[in-house]
């Protein structure tokens, strides 16, 4: 079994991408179907005011401090090389910074930002919700695995 920093360090990495992964669950399964059913206006301005919301520092802590936490887990790693758990830390770490970080800046912010120049109330902006929606929902169910594989790469890895 792991020990020493590599326990404490993988326990946390076990926490923060759960945890990232239950926001992103949350939001594959009834967030964004809910946001799907209002008129687009209201979907554009309830989804806009939520991405305002999501960049304040309780849950970005938990987002960029996993990140950073995965990081330094795959640097540790390949420079210590456990005996034990090599894989399964790099694994972790490798799903979280790729597919969930990541992704995350190249599939969803780039979404986020395009519908944020928006004016919820109008043509363009009902033209690019159903497309938004389906698309920016498809990436958040990547995250959403692979956060969760991300979590359970470090369990894993901690048995």
């Amino acid at each position: 079994m792991i020990d020493g920093p590599y326990l404490w360090l993988t326990v946390l990495g076990v926490l923060g991408t759960g945890l990232v992964a239950g926001v992103f669950c949350g939001f594959s399964t009834f967030v964004m179907r809910g946001l799907a059913e209002l008129p687009p206006a209201q979907g554009v301005a309830a989804m806009r005011a939520i991405n305002v919301a999501a960049v304040t520092p309780p849950f970005m802590a938990v987002f960029l401090g996993s990140a950073v936490l995965c990081a330094v887990i795959a640097v540790v790693t390949f420079v210590l090389w456990p005996e034990e758990g090599t894989v399964e830390l790099l694994v972790g770490s490798a799903l979280y910074l790729f597919g969930s970080f990541g992704l995350t800046m190249v599939a969803n912010v780039p979404r986020n930002d395009a519908l944020a120049k928006l004016e919820p109330g109008t043509s363009e902006a009902a033209a690019y919700w159903p497309a938004y929606v389906r698309e920016w929902t498809m990436w958040n169910h990547v995250r959403t695995v692979a956060s969760a594989g991300a979590a359970l790469a470090y369990v894993l890895a901690l048995t």
